[in-house]
């Protein structure tokens, strides 16, 4: 079921409105963690300093890198799926539209109102269940697969409630998909997510792999 939504949501990815939403979602991301890099270099610039250890060193740019890399593993999926959610409807109508033309003439448009709501409510709901996982994450590294596989259960349950919270509400007269079934398809989003260059793509191919979670059981094919 999973899996079927996910292959027929790929060539969505290639959709005009997929582009354009994969454009935005990626330089918005991107602007945040410049901004989020140059607050932490100014923040570690600003210690040095203060302690009279000099400033604009070697150890500064270090202490920001490693600190970027850590929010990269960290932040980068509640980030970008956060920006997403403002621009998810580009994505999901677009696919409504090509597979589901009927639902999606009866689908009730979100707003902007709802879209912001979510991305906030996304992004705060990620960070911190992630930052409670943190310690587990560190302690698990030990094992070698022990902090994906925390990152994976984690992170499948958050990605799927995002994925249907997306969809579901344009379409409140059809049942809302499972606990499991958001679970899964959650799962196979944090999967995306962990692939290099794969994980640029995730986010849009999460969001028309909802579509046809959620619609496509009418047809059989999700």
């Amino acid at each position: 079921m999973v899996l079927i939504a996910a292959l027929r949501a790929f060539p969505s990815i290639f959709h005009r409105a997929a582009l354009r939403l994969l454009v935005k979602t990626l330089t918005l991301t991107l602007l945040i963690f410049v901004a989020l890099a140059a607050g932490a270099w100014a923040g570690f610039h600003a210690l040095a300093l203060h302690y009279g250890w000099g400033g604009g060193g070697f150890a500064e740019a270090s202490a920001t890198a490693l600190l970027m890399v850590g929010a990269g593993w960290l932040l980068f999926r509640a980030t970008a799926m956060a920006v997403m959610g403002l621009f998810a409807d580009d994505i999901i109508e677009a696919v409504e539209r090509d597979r589901y033309p009927q639902a999606a003439l009866a689908a009730r448009p979100v707003g902007w109102g709802r879209s912001g709501r979510f991305a906030l409510a996304s992004l705060t709901r990620t960070l911190g269940w992630n930052l409670i996982a943190l310690p587990g994450y560190l302690a698990l590294l030990v094992t070698g697969v022990g902090t994906i596989g925390l990152f994976l259960i984690v992170n499948a349950y958050l990605l799927g409630r995002d994925m249907a919270d997306m969809v579901e509400p344009r379409h409140p007269a059809l049942p809302p998909l499972s606990r499991g079934s958001r679970w899964l398809m959650g799962l196979a989003s944090a999967l995306m997510f962990l692939i290099p260059f794969v994980n640029l793509l995730a986010p849009v191919w999460s969001a028309a792999m909802a579509v046809h979670m959620l619609l496509g059981r009418s047809r059989n094919i999700a």
